[in-house]
């Protein structure tokens, strides 16, 4: 007999959820994680933000990801030269 998986369920709260997607990489030059597109001070801050403040942030994160460029492939370019 299996128990059903309730770990999810421990930690839903009725706020809004954070936009990670557990895809945790930093660009160099935007200072944007790659993943969510919140800055680092946003990351570590989200906790302790209100509603309205992540909401603003939420708001916000659409208009980020034109600022992501384009990186030029690091190994794999060079490799193919």
């Amino acid at each position: 007999m299996s128990k059903p998986d309730t770990s999810d369920k421990v930690w839903s709260r009725a706020e809004i959820e954070s936009p990670c997607i557990k895809v945790c990489v930093v660009h160099p030059e935007a200072r944007l994680c790659t993943g969510c597109l919140r800055t680092l001070d946003e990351i570590a801050e989200w906790s302790r933000m209100t509603s309205d403040q992540r909401q603003a942030v939420m708001e916000e994160l659409p208009s980020r990801a034109g600022r992501l460029k384009v990186r030029r492939g690091g190994r794999a370019a060079r490799l193919k030269r």
